[in-house]
């Protein structure tokens, strides 16, 4: 099959989910036989020799966009899919509800699109006003009009059946164990951020609103811990935000931020760590969370529906309502607890090896793709 996997920034992965989603996956498809397209955003991808036009088998089209906090996005997959569809492919998989009205233009040429919807971006703190109405009204349209939706978690699998009445494909995003162990004689990146190994809490995430990294900080602050607390992370288009997030960081010495950090420094300051914070409260299942759980961590997570489907009995959680107390107290009760920390290790990683993985997951989108080229 001729597969176009189109609405991300491009791999390899240098920013969030859904490029590391499309990474794994278009690989693995690749491995089984299939030709593969990801579309990459030039501006993500400066520098000349991060512009491939291959990676590990998987073919590589960069191309432009309006590089603006509400542009970018549609602007390049508009361009993508044209790209896509002049180049003749047999399957059409876009992320993001925002390019929902992008299936109706691919509907005029004749071409079925699966859409993964990801989570309720309208709740993220970062849109307000117009933008905030027309994820709302894309959300509508994806409902009505793709062809296959995508839910990442059953949680929006009932949201999209509560409110438009229309069946989805749950398929979740996957991760690749990776023990603690193999990590264990690395510690530069560790020395660099004058870290010692299991003695820091760790966040990772785009610095943004609806991440709540803040709520993490003051959280921590409020639990007296003497643990380091290390924020891994950056994003554009939320100045103000990051503005307030280093005022509030900067009299503490032990709140490291490092800024973005991926693959092999990514992994060693993930295996070091002693647990991993996700205070995030937007439903959909967040693929940092598989990955640290995939690491063998002690993971705890706000008590979102998503994030609790997503742990099971394998993970710690606080209070939604009551966040930055009820995480207080939890960091609280971490802070020598060396037997219960060890537990969940073990219970996180026995959990997403046995629910959540890569092959499953490349095996469900291979039967959905053929299901559709039958059709």
């Amino acid at each position: 099959m001729r597969i176009a996997l189109i609405g991300s920034r491009g791999i390899p992965a240098t920013y969030s989910g859904f490029e590391t989603f499309y990474e794994q996956l278009a690989i693995r498809l690749v491995e089984r036989g299939h030709q593969v397209t990801v579309y990459n955003r030039s501006h993500h991808f400066k520098d000349e020799k991060e512009r491939r036009k291959e990676f590990k088998g998987v073919r590589i089209v960069t191309l432009p966009s309006i590089p603006t906090k509400h542009l970018d996005t549609l602007t390049h997959s508009f361009l993508s899919l044209l790209h896509a569809i002049a180049s003749g492919h047999d399957i059409f998989y876009l992320v993001i509800v925002g390019n929902s009205p992008l299936v109706l233009l691919a509907q005029r040429f004749g071409k079925k699109i699966i859409l993964n919807v990801d989570g309720a971006d309208f709740h993220r703190d970062k849109w307000q006003g117009f933008a905030k109405t027309y994820l709302k009204w894309a959300e509508a349209i994806a409902a009505k009009y793709a062809d296959v939706v995508i839910a990442d978690s059953t949680v929006i699998q009932q949201r999209y059946q509560k409110l438009f009445q229309r069946e989805t494909v749950f398929v979740p995003y996957g991760a690749n164990p990776w023990p603690r162990e193999k990590e264990a004689d690395r510690h530069d990146v560790l020395d660099r951020f004058g870290l010692d190994s299991g003695e820091y809490i760790l966040f990772v995430s785009r610095m943004t609103p609806e991440n709540s990294a803040h709520i993490l900080v003051e959280a921590y602050l409020q639990s007296g811990s003497q643990r380091k607390l290390v924020l891994v992370g950056d994003a554009p288009y939320v100045d103000e935000y990051q503005t307030h997030l280093k005022a509030l960081v900067a009299p503490h010495p032990n709140i490291v931020m490092t800024g973005y950090l991926f693959g092999d420094e990514y992994r060693q300051i993930s295996a070091h760590c002693r647990y991993f914070v996700l205070p995030a409260g937007i439903d959909g299942t967040r693929p940092v969370l598989l990955d640290q759980m995939a690491f063998g961590n002690c993971v705890v997570v706000r008590d979102t529906p998503a994030n609790m489907e997503v742990i099971g009995d394998a993970g710690l959680s606080f209070s939604h309502d009551n966040d930055i107390a009820t995480l207080a107290s939890t960091i609280q009760q971490l802070e020598d607890d060396d037997e219960q920390v060890e537990s969940f290790r073990d219970l996180a990683m026995d959990r997403v090896q046995r629910v959540y993985s890569w092959e499953a997951v490349t095996d469900k989108y291979e039967q959905l793709f053929r299901e559709m080229l039958r059709s």
